[in-house]
């Protein structure tokens, strides 16, 4: 454990920040840090194209097989498998770089590669992995250039087919599509909100304050498209955040519960137990002994 969970920002001196990697040169270089629970202020699009690693997002472990894709949001809580034996490439880019317009914006918030309501998105790859691995080819050809004033417009162009294609393709591998409307915009923009906030905002009216609606109406959103309440969705995201700090940090609980907006260390033990019928203390403790 260390004393906070690494973030790491996006590697300064290139000419944009959008970049290709080999993973196993990566990891050959950086095993520790991959191997170590961190996060990123940017996105990872990982193909593991050799191997079946065991890659571990947030406490869950996730299976990979040979010619698969993994989506990963920024700021999420991830490792590489610690056996290592797999082989990829990886496009890691960040919001400033595919982010020209509102348009861009608002294609990546709700995009459901990064944006999956249910689980992490994974895609295995079939017959279409010749499309995927010409325009990775074709990204990677274009870094190869010279920089110049078309080289970040091109290279955006080209993630921006390359997501498109991986949506197409997510939605038939039995992608549980939410219904398109209101409801859904709702939800998508409260996930938002509660990303930014939910350390010092977590009661229900200030949100529905803030997207302009009633608490009923924010209810019926949330409890349509994902099957539960908005105080469900908040004390959901505090959980992870405790779990993610209780496991892979040193702070003590009376930190956590500070650093998560409680007052006191005694009304976050009393939450905590609450929704995972287990101390803090317990639950840390759990895990170093596992």
């Amino acid at each position: 454990m260390t004393t906070d969970i690494k973030k790491f920002t996006f590697k300064p001196g290139l000419p944009q920040e959008f970049e290709i990697v080999g993973i196993a040169d990566l990891y050959k270089v950086f095993t520790d840090t991959l191997t170590t629970p961190h996060r990123t202020d940017f996105y990872h699009i990982i193909w593991f194209q050799k191997g079946s690693p065991t890659h571990l997002v947030d406490f869950n472990p996730i299976k990979l097989r040979p010619n698969s894709i993994l989506f990963l949001n920024k700021d999420t809580v991830h490792r590489f498998d610690t056996k290592g034996n797999f082989d990829g490439r990886a496009i890691l880019f960040t919001d400033s770089f595919f982010c020209r317009t509102d348009a861009d914006t608002k294609y990546l918030r709700s995009n459901i590669l990064f944006n999956d309501l249910f689980s992490v998105t994974q895609l295995q790859l079939q017959k279409t992995s010749t499309l995927f691995a010409d325009l990775f080819q074709q990204m990677e050809n274009e870094l190869k250039n010279s920089y110049d004033n078309y080289q970040s417009d091109i290279l955006q162009n080209l993630l921006h087919n390359f997501l498109l294609h991986s949506e197409r393709e997510r939605r038939k591998q039995n992608y549980p599509e939410a219904k398109k409307g209101a409801d859904l915009d709702f939800v998508m923009l409260f996930k938002d909100l509660l990303e930014n906030q939910f350390r010092k905002q977590k009661l229900v009216n200030n949100y529905a304050r803030q997207l302009s609606v009633t608490e009923k109406r924010l209810n019926q959103a949330t409890t349509k498209i994902l099957g539960k309440s908005p105080k469900q969705m908040i004390d959901e995201r505090v959980m992870l955040e405790a779990k993610r700090l209780l496991v892979h940090t040193y702070q003590s609980v009376k930190e956590i519960g500070f650093d998560l907006g409680f007052d006191e260390p005694t009304n976050f033990i009393k939450y905590f137990r609450k929704h995972s019928h287990s101390t803090p203390v317990e639950f840390r403790e759990q895990f170093i002994l596992a």
